[in-house]
């Protein structure tokens, strides 16, 4: 699947990409980003942008994926993504990271592709209305409900691991693009800040916020399972 998903974004950039010559040698392979970037501007180069797309591919479709919470949208948002590149990768400007720059478009065409789509949000819970919140917007009680000292191989075993997924996939989308970004992706919340427009305080409390839920959330479960 990865390497078919990889071979799609290919083929799309040989369509709309040609080669041409570029003064001087790159070593594509060992270049930084930016540098990729001004290399596939100036000379429509198909190395640099190829290597882009092995850079990010992935990285991209998780996003994707955790905000379109399906793997063929996931897909669908991968390939306008990299089509979007091709048109657009001149107005790159290097005010920031180009990482941080393509987080940014890609979150834009995942929640440009829900609107499009029209998905429903039935499966989110609202942190306005979840119970452990006192009226003060608090989480009351997480602090008591640590699992910390349960085995790894209990933490990350299938029926563990697909639980998170789905404690997670119950974010609302807010707070799970967030802590996507922050706890998967290792981003700093300044990069996350510029990707979503947000301040540096509104990144920090929603990552709080969802990484409280999630414990909340998973703690009854494997409360329950370190007793057995």
């Amino acid at each position: 699947m990865q390497n078919s998903r990889l071979n799609d974004v290919k083929n799309i950039s040989a369509i709309n990409v040609q080669n041409a010559s570029y003064p001087g040698y790159l070593d594509v392979e060992n270049s930084k980003d930016e540098l990729l970037v001004k290399f596939f501007v100036d000379s429509q180069n198909e190395e640099a942008f190829t290597e882009l797309v092995n850079r990010y591919s992935d990285k991209v479709y998780r996003l994707a994926y955790r905000i379109t919470g399906n793997p063929d949208d996931a897909e669908e948002v991968l390939q306008e993504v990299f089509i979007i590149l091709v048109e657009k990768l001149n107005t790159f400007r290097q005010e920031s990271r180009f990482s941080t720059w393509l987080y940014r478009v890609a979150a834009n065409a995942s929640y440009m592709f829900l609107r499009g789509g029209k998905k429903n949000k039935e499966s989110q819970v609202s942190f306005d209305d979840y119970k452990p919140y006192n009226d003060h917007g608090v989480l009351e009680g997480v602090q008591d409900k640590d699992w910390s000292d349960i085995p790894d191989y209990k933490l990350l075993s299938l029926e563990g691991t697909q639980l998170i997924e789905k404690a997670i996939s119950e974010l609302p989308e807010e707070y799970k693009i967030v802590f996507h970004m922050k706890d998967i992706e290792g981003m700093t919340s300044k990069e996350i800040a510029k990707v979503l427009n947000l301040s540096l305080p509104a990144v920090k409390s929603r990552v709080l916020r969802a990484r409280l839920f999630l414990r909340d959330k998973l703690s009854n479960y494997y409360t329950e399972w370190d007793k057995n």
